[in-house]
C-alpha cells in the first residue's frame, strides 16, 4: 500500500473519532484562525488537509466560501454531514493530495492547515502548490505539532508517532518550517508556540492503534532517558505533552 493510500485508509476508519476529539475540536488557535479570516471580507478559504473539518467550521461564518480538502473520502463525508447539520452552506468538499491541488491559480485569499502536514508525503511541492493557488496578497496560516530541537527528543517523538499511526511522516522543527516556506517563495514567521496535553488512552484509541504497538509505545516511553520523560512530561499512565506551533506566511 502506497503512502497516500495508507493515509486515506487510516483516517477513513477514524473520521468520527476526530470529529469529536477534544484535542482537535477545541483550542484557542481555532479562534485565531476565525479572526484572521474575518479580517478579509468576502474571503475564499482553502482548508488544506481538513480532517474532520474543525477549521472549516470555525471560519465558515466569516468567509464567502470554504473548500475543505482532504485525501480521505470518509473524512470529507464527515465534514459534509456535519456542515449540513450546522447550517454551514458555504462549505464544499474536494478530495485529493496536498501535493497536487485541483484548483486554478490565484483561487484563494486564505490557505489554512491544522495538524495535517505531518502526514503529507512531501511538504515542499505542497507549499509550491499553496503558493500557486493563493491570490496576490493572500495569507497562509499553518498549525502543526512541532519537533523538538534536540535529536534525542526528536527521535523519541517521531518513534512514538509512527508506532501509533503508520501514516505519520514527520513532525518538523520550527526552522525546517521556515525554510520550507522560504523555498516556496513565502515570507513566514512563527506566530505562536504552545504545548498540548495528550491523554494516552484517547490518543491511541483515536487511531485504533493495534495493541502490540500500544505496548511498544508504553515500553519506549517507560524506558526513555530522564531528559525525554521530563521534557514530554510523561505521566504514570503514559499521557504526555507535545509542542505545537502556528506559522503565518504571505
Amino acid at each position: 500500500m502506497k503512502h497516500h493510500e495508507k493515509v486515506a485508509d487510516a483516517f477513513g476508519s477514524t473520521a468520527a473519532a476526530y470529529l469529536t476529539s477534544p484535542t482537535h475540536a477545541a483550542g484557542a488557535d481555532l479562534s485565531t484562525l476565525a479572526a484572521a479570516v474575518a479580517s478579509t471580507p468576502g474571503a475564499s478559504v482553502l482548508d488544506l488537509g481538513c480532517g474532520a473539518g474543525h477549521v472549516s467550521f470555525a471560519v465558515a461564518p466569516y468567509a464567502r466560501s470554504v473548500t475543505a480538502y482532504d485525501i480521505a473520502p470518509a473524512m470529507l463525508e464527515t465534514v459534509a454531514a456535519a456542515a449540513s447539520e450546522r447550517g454551514l452552506g458555504t462549505i464544499c468538499t474536494r478530495q485529493g493530495a496536498a501535493e497536487v491541488l485541483p484548483f486554478d491559480d490565484a483561487s484563494f485569499d486564505w490557505v489554512l492547515s491544522r495538524f495535517s502536514a505531518h502526514h503529507w508525503h512531501d511538504v515542499r511541492p505542497a507549499l509550491a502548490e499553496v503558493r500557486r493557488v493563493l491570490k496576490p496578497g493572500g495569507r497562509v496560516v499553518f498549525v502543526d505539532v512541532a519537533a523538538a530541537d534536540h535529536p534525542l527528543l526528536d527521535t523519541h517523538l517521531q518513534a512514538i508517532e509512527v508506532l501509533r499511526d503508520g501514516s505519520h511522516i514527520r513532525n518538523y522543527r520550527a526552522d525546517e518550517w521556515l525554510n520550507f516556506f522560504a523555498e516556496a517563495g513565502f515570507a513566514a514567521h512563527i506566530r505562536e508556540r504552545w504545548r498540548l496535553p495528550m491523554q494516552f488512552d484517547q490518543w491511541v484509541a483515536r487511531m485504533r492503534t493495534p495493541e502490540v504497538r500500544v505496548a511498544a509505545i508504553r515500553s519506549l516511553l517507560h524506558g526513555a532517558p530522564d531528559e525525554v520523560r521530563e521534557y514530554f512530561a510523561v505521566a504514570s499512565d503514559g499521557s504526555f505533552m507535545i509542542d505545537a506551533l502556528m506559522i503565518d506566511a504571505s
